[in-house]
């Protein structure tokens, strides 16, 4: 989902040029024609729903987090059912497919990147456009798996398809993690550079209308809680828990 820190910058210094140009206007409404200063200047308004508007870029990016937090459930998952199967519950493995699968392969995949995003770098044919056909591949590979994941778990016990199971969300974690940082690194950032800016300002308001005729105004945040409902089923919730221990002494 979708050069990286070149969206930063410009964030960055257009915020500081609007900042700087509305100090000065400020302050020049006090002087007259003879330069004189007048005593009726007063601060210019501040548009907070303009300066708090989420990208399309953005958008995508925070999508991919919601995916990645559902690959961590999956990596500790397949670390359990090597050593313990029984320590891992199968409703949470076949809720984080499920809310993969409508959040990320059915709405931010085949929605968005392959109906806006790849297509775009396709016309434009640049190497984010080869890039384009891998991470196709990888989305179909994605779903297989997925099924997989919600057959095995919808018996309620995992049983003797553990080590299967943890392998195959091994290669699925490992898969989708490069996949994830390849598109918020190279593609997204080509994606944005291949329209124009009112382009990009019109894909904004399209990738919401899609959210919101999917899952209504409170998508995201819905997809949200059910992760971290997840994460606490699995013992993931706390996040002070997970910081890593000091190096072991040699």
């Amino acid at each position: 989902m979708i050069k990286g820190s070149n969206s930063r910058r410009d964030f960055i210094r257009n915020a500081a040029y609007i900042t700087g140009s509305a100090f000065v206007l400020s302050g020049c409404s006090g002087i007259t024609a003879s330069g004189n200063m007048q005593n009726n200047t007063r601060p210019v308004e501040k548009n907070e729903e303009d300066d708090k508007e989420v990208t399309a870029v953005e958008d995508l990016m925070r999508e991919h987090g919601i995916l990645r937090r559902a690959l961590l459930v999956y990596g500790e998952a397949a670390v359990r059912l090597h050593k313990d199967p029984n320590s891992v519950p199968p409703d949470a493995l076949q809720k984080t497919a499920k809310l993969f699968r409508t959040f990320g392969e059915d709405y931010h995949e085949k929605q968005l990147e392959e109906t806006y995003i790849f297509p775009r770098l396709k016309q434009v044919g640049n190497d984010a456009a080869v890039m384009s056909d891998i991470l196709l591949e990888q989305h179909q590979r994605g779903r297989e798996i997925t099924d997989y994941i919600i057959a095995v778990t919808s018996a309620g016990k995992i049983g003797a398809n553990a080590p299967v199971l943890a392998d195959t969300l091994y290669n699925f974690v490992r898969m989708y993690a490069h996949h994830a940082a390849r598109e918020d690194t190279i593609l997204f950032p080509a994606w944005k550079e291949s329209v124009s800016d009112s382009e990009f300002d019109d894909l904004r308001e399209k990738f919401e209308d899609i959210e919101d005729a999917q899952f209504g105004e409170d998508g995201f945040e819905n997809a949200e809680q059910q992760i971290s409902d997840i994460e606490s089923s699995m013992g993931l919730g706390d996040l002070s828990q997970l910081t890593a221990p000091p190096p072991l002494a040699q």
